[in-house]
């Protein structure tokens, strides 16, 4: 069983990496289509997507912590 701290700990380094990934796919991809932003715009973008992705991850792992206790 995983703590409710130990929880949090794992979605946000899950999700620190995914902000990362998210700037560098911005910077590679965001050019092909023609879009043209700047390192604080897509840092604003990243930021967005990353406290929702947080607390996402952090309640579907609570979610599945509290099925594996009722199984």
């Amino acid at each position: 069983m995983q703590s409710k701290e130990t929880s949090l700990l794992e979605a946000a380094t899950n999700v620190a990496i995914g902000f990362l990934q998210a700037l560098l796919t911005q910077a590679l991809i965001y050019p092909v289509f023609g879009i043209r932003t700047t390192l604080v715009t897509d840092s604003t973008i990243a930021v967005a997507f990353t406290a929702v992705s947080l607390v996402r991850s952090y309640l579907v792992r609570r979610a599945f912590e509290t099925f594996a206790r009722r199984s």
